[in-house]
């Protein structure tokens, strides 16, 4: 399974992106399983007021389900003007 992080996800974990192996990936079975495994390995991204995460270019639910071979993306707050 790849992460693509982005930003503030970027800044913290000091990676472009993050590839969990097949054993890993297939105990996650939905976003909110993964969400708390990467705030397990990555305690700092906790602090984030928002995080997005989108499976397979589309935003998802904790509920969604996730599989090997998708693709996630982190997805910080927004800021600006």
């Amino acid at each position: 399974m790849k992460i693509l992080l982005f930003g503030i996800t970027r800044d913290i974990t000091g990676k472009a992106e993050l590839e969990l192996s097949e054993k890993t990936a297939s105990a996650l079975r939905n976003v909110k399983d993964l969400r708390e495994f990467i705030i397990g390995e990555y305690p700092e991204l906790k602090s984030l007021s928002s995080m997005a995460i989108a499976v397979n270019n589309e935003y998802a639910t904790g509920e969604t389900g996730i599989g090997q071979e998708d693709e996630i993306a982190l997805i910080p707050p927004v800021s600006g003007g």
